[in-house]
């Protein structure tokens, strides 16, 4: 009897795992230039048009789609599922057209000796990141909300 209670808790222990595992499906494929879709590579063409791109990744985990694109001169492009972007990381200036103008507006009349590095769409908020570090929310309508220091 002790047996079949030990048989019977190794076969649900197994069956939770694997269950756990089949849940968490994460899956990276790297695209072909062709297989980038056109509106990701429209925005590249836009708005980075002097960096080529070096790899685009489509990324699924769980239900969840993106798209990575990484150009040259240490930009990286990410987009949700619908293409829109919603993160922009460099390690120079970021061309003043992927910035909303408030945002742009805010750091010329407060951080004029700085540029911004980064910018990333959060679900109710953006946030920039300039050359000296320092880390800037605003409100989606581009409201200034705070200095983030976490």
């Amino acid at each position: 009897m002790k047996q079949i209670k030990i048989l019977a808790l190794i076969a649900l222990v197994a069956l939770f795992s694997s269950c756990s595992e089949d849940d968490d499906i994460d899956q990276e494929v790297i695209l072909a230039g062709s297989e980038i879709p056109s509106v990701i590579t429209t925005y590249k063409t836009t708005h980075f048009p002097e960096h080529g791109i070096l790899r685009g990744i489509k990324d699924t985990e769980g239900n969840t789609i993106t798209y990575e694109l990484y150009l040259e001169g240490n930009f990286e492009l990410d987009f949700n599922a619908n293409y829109e972007i919603v993160d922009i990381d460099g390690v120079s200036k970021l061309p003043d057209s992927v910035i909303p103008q408030p945002l742009l507006d805010y750091v010329l009349q407060h951080y004029a000796g700085n540029f911004i590095t980064d910018w990333e769409l959060e679900s109710n908020y953006q946030q920039i990141e300039l050359n000296n570090g320092v880390e800037l929310e605003f409100a989606m309508d581009g409201t200034f909300q705070r200095v983030d220091n976490d």
